[in-house]
């Protein structure tokens, strides 16, 4: 019995560390989100000095975040620029198309009208592609359908950037290169240099970075 006992000990033990071991295991290119708001107003301080801010609206940005993990130059140079991030990803052009990330579709989701590149966007939720060039990046606004889960039977959605079709393009814009003091180890996506008129949305991953603006439209 008590043989017994010890092996059902053991067996419970072993499983309990096997779930733990699961549930703590991290994705390789977590996901995240940014986000900012526009539009609201600040209260007059309170008793306290306290303000609130109040009817503003969200533009945010969900995607996953790879990380170099030692890797350098993660863009590569010459013909081969934007290969091993895009996995060799490309459109009917011959140009490599990154999701912007990595695992899903990157995804940008806006409560406010937006004029990018020249073209309206009205509230909804986009994807957001990049063109990768080493001469420049080019912001690509998309309506194309995409997986929230990986399914290799779906063929009328995509996943990532694998199959994408520039039917579905609504905007594209060129995106000024930037070169970060440091370099940034985990693909960061942000807003800068908000304001109720607009901003930029910029990309940074190593010692490369693109930002593209934006305005709020009326």
């Amino acid at each position: 019995m008590i043989r017994k006992a010890s092996s059902l000990g053991l067996t419970l033990l072993l499983a309990g560390a096997t779930l733990a071991t699961a549930q703590d295991r991290k994705p390789l290119s977590p996901a995240g989100t940014s986000a900012t708001m526009v539009g609201g107003t600040w209260s007059a301080p309170d008793k306290d000095g306290e303000r609130r801010y109040t009817g503003g609206k969200w533009i945010e940005v969900s995607y996953s975040r790879p990380m170099l993990r030692g890797r350098t130059d993660i863009f590569g140079k010459g013909a081969d620029y934007g290969k091993t991030v895009a996995d060799n990803n490309k459109d009917k052009a011959g140009d490599f198309i990154w999701r912007a990330g990595a695992n899903a579709t990157t995804k940008l989701t806006t409560e406010v009208p937006l004029m990018i590149g020249g073209k309206r966007l009205e509230p909804g939720t986009y994807d957001l592609f990049v063109l990768l060039k080493e001469s420049g990046w080019t912001l690509i606004v998309s309506t194309q359908p995409t997986q929230e889960k990986y399914d290799a039977n779906d063929k009328t959605k995509i996943w990532g950037a694998y199959g994408y079709d520039p039917k579905y393009d609504v905007a594209r814009v060129p995106m000024k290169m930037i070169t970060p003091a440091v370099s940034v180890d985990q693909f960061t996506i942000d807003f800068s240099d908000m304001s109720d008129a607009g901003g930029n949305i910029g990309m940074v991953w190593g010692k490369t970075g693109a930002v593209a603006p934006f305005t709020i439209a009326k």
